[in-house]
């Protein structure tokens, strides 16, 4: 009788849970779908109110590690929901006002903007862990304590008023580009992707991947690290390659055996290169040959060797990987209904189409959740049940609120940054730090791209350090294709670079993985990124800059070194590698990367000291 009761008792909670995430999930699909294709928001009424609904779906308990377990719980849960949506109203509906107060807030300002700060710690605490937490909270304490840092970290110090004002009522923190991401595009790809995949398009995608690369180590991850190159070429945004390709490619990946979080830093870590391959590359490309004069096409070109080391050590990255985990090609699978599910493609290349004509992420998500309805309910076999909707809805919302999290504690990093100045001061620092030095040079000038890369898209943060970081490098001898390539590489690979790695985390939310721990393991993943701007610097011969012997022969020793990267990081060649011969290996690679026929050969005395022919019998690292 007593379990009877219990039952009873905790089947009713359960109902208007869910009743209430389906409402909401609903209406968060109203508004962005609205936003993007019928009536745009400005930054200040979308981002707020899609925090609200995403905070709100997280109080109720969807995309966060733990839930309450007493009604109390849940009374504080929706408490604090309420209050962030009132909070998040009253912002919207101040917007003309707050621009007439501009530096003299109310009380009411403060206090709304004090609740929101607190609102965005816990829902990055609920849905991501401890890390974004602790990195928030350093921020804010960096803001704070300026007048009594050291050197350079010293700024005069901001009140909390000060901070507040900046985090809450204006775009340069909270509502920032961070959250913008999420809000503008995340939710909707995230909901695309949920659709075609109950509609039968995550089926019909595995049927293809495995045709084309089944009987393959690792095929179905190496399949969407292609994918996802191309992708990304168009697109020239990590986040939005990551949402559109991601929703398919992470769960064949995991279906074929790979853990979530490698299959999201895998999903990542192509998607983030996708901007770096030539022939489209992304706006940042076209800004970048417009900035320095150089024509497009051999901006492209310089671009193509680097890029395809790039997905070099991805590729042999994932196959080490399929080895040491024991992943067979499986065979090809007959009889999978590709034919009758074609049409559900149309909607894939809708998107890419319109990314490629250069329409916005956002108005391509909008027609790419509008044609695949469309597309879903020409057959029979691919139309969704009434009850499939439901399940659409939940898994858009869950999918959309970790990124949400993230994303706005970022931008807490984001508004301290901007607000002590410290982003600007790059330039100046790397001429009196590096004293003519260019290796000092190059690290300053990568640190600064990451750090403005972190909080700014592709572009943006390449025109910053356009201005800022490349006369520098030119002043120190570098030339002008290969100091802006440069920091466009270091700009580009932020997005996998923690603690703000926006696309390891839509890649996170999707594959329901630890955020941090997908974000490192992609940085991991894409570390031929971190060295291949270092080799075009050095080695001019990758960016096509000398003869044809030249370039064939650097080519051929920096892929030798990718590979080589690729075993050490994944620790793993013919056999699992000990950790002597992983750290020896990484040293190889750095040496086979370096120019100049010495260094190759120590890179080839170390790559035979590593055992690189022998390793079967290597002790487990």
């Amino acid at each position: 009788m007593p379990e009877t009761e219990t039952a009873g008792r905790a089947r009713p909670q359960r109902d208007w849970r869910g009743r209430a995430i389906l409402i909401v999930a609903a209406l968060a699909a109203v508004f962005h779908l609205f936003g993007a294709g019928v009536s745009p928001f400005t930054a200040l009424v979308q981002r707020p109110l899609h925090f609200a609904l995403m905070a709100t779906l997280a109080l109720l308990g969807v995309g966060v590690r733990a839930l309450p377990r007493s009604r109390a719980g849940w009374g504080v849960n929706l408490a604090v929901a309420a209050t962030v949506v009132l909070c998040a109203l009253y912002l919207v509906s101040q917007n003309e006002a707050l621009v007439g107060r501009s530096g003299n807030p109310t009380a009411l300002d403060l206090a709304a903007g004090a609740i929101v700060v607190g609102a965005v710690l816990l829902l990055a605490k609920r849905a991501t862990g401890w890390g974004l937490v602790i990195v928030a909270s350093g921020a804010l304490v960096y803001a704070l304590a300026g007048p009594w840092l050291p050197g350079v970290l010293a700024h005069r110090g901001y009140a909390p008023v000060r901070i507040i004002e900046q985090l809450f009522l204006s775009t340069e923190g909270i509502w920032g580009v961070p959250l913008g991401v999420s809000a503008d595009f995340v939710f909707l790809f995230v909901l695309f992707g949920a659709f075609l995949d109950v509609a039968g398009g995550g089926a019909l995608l595995i049927a293809l991947a495995d045709r084309v690369a089944g009987r393959t180590r690792g095929g179905p991850a190496k399949t969407a690290a292609v994918a996802s190159a191309f992708m990304g070429s168009l697109s020239g945004s990590a986040v939005a390659n990551v949402v559109t390709t991601g929703a398919f490619t992470i769960p064949l990946m995991r279906r074929s055996g790979f853990r979530p979080f490698f299959a999201g830093a895998i999903e990542a870590a192509a998607s983030t290169g996708g901007q770096l391959m030539p022939p489209v590359m992304g706006a940042g490309a076209f800004i970048l040959a417009t900035w320095t004069n150089i024509p497009y096409a051999n901006v492209a070109l310089a671009a193509a060797i680097p890029a395809l080391l790039y997905y070099a050590a991805l590729l042999w990255a994932i196959h080490f990987r399929a080895s040491r985990m024991g992943l067979e090609g499986s065979a090809t699978r007959r009889g999978d209904p590709v034919l009758s599910r074609l049409h559900l493609l149309l909607p894939v290349l809708i998107i890419v189409v319109m990314l490629a004509l250069g329409r916005s992420p956002m108005r391509a998500a909008f027609w790419g959740v509008v044609t695949s309805v469309a597309a879903a309910y020409l057959a029979p076999g691919t139309r969704p049940a009434l009850s499939d909707l439901a399940k659409v809805l939940r898994k858009a919302a869950s999918g959309s609120v970790q990124v949400a999290a993230a994303c706005a504690a970022a931008g807490i990093v984001v508004g301290v940054a901007s607000l002590t100045g410290i982003g600007l001061r790059m330039s100046e620092l790397i001429v009196v730090v590096s004293q003519g030095h260019l290796f000092v040079a190059l690290v300053l000038t990568a640190l600064g791209s990451i750090v403005m890369g972190m909080g700014l898209p592709t572009t943006a943060a390449y025109v910053v350090l356009a201005a800022l970081g490349a006369p520098a490098l030119v002043e120190l001898g570098v030339p002008l294709l290969a100091a802006h390539l440069f920091i466009f590489y270091f700009g580009c690979i932020s997005n996998v670079t923690p603690p703000v790695s926006l696309a390891a985390y839509a890649a996170a939310g999707i594959a329901d993985s630890p955020p941090l721990r997908t974000a490192w393991t992609a940085m991991g993943l894409a570390a031929a990124g971190f060295l291949v701007p270092f080799m075009f610097v050095y080695a001019p011969p990758l960016i096509l800059d000398g003869t044809v012997a030249a370039i064939l022969t650097t080519t051929l020793t920096a892929m030798i070194g990718v590979v080589a990267l690729a075993g050490g990081v994944i620790g793993y060649i013919r056999g699992p590698l000990s950790l002597w011969r992983r750290c020896v290996l990484l040293g190889a690679a750095v040496a086979l990367i370096l120019p100049g026929a010495l260094w190759d050969g120590v890179g080839l005395v170390l790559l035979l000291g590593a055992g690189f022919a022998g390793t079967k019998g290597a002790e487990a690292a």
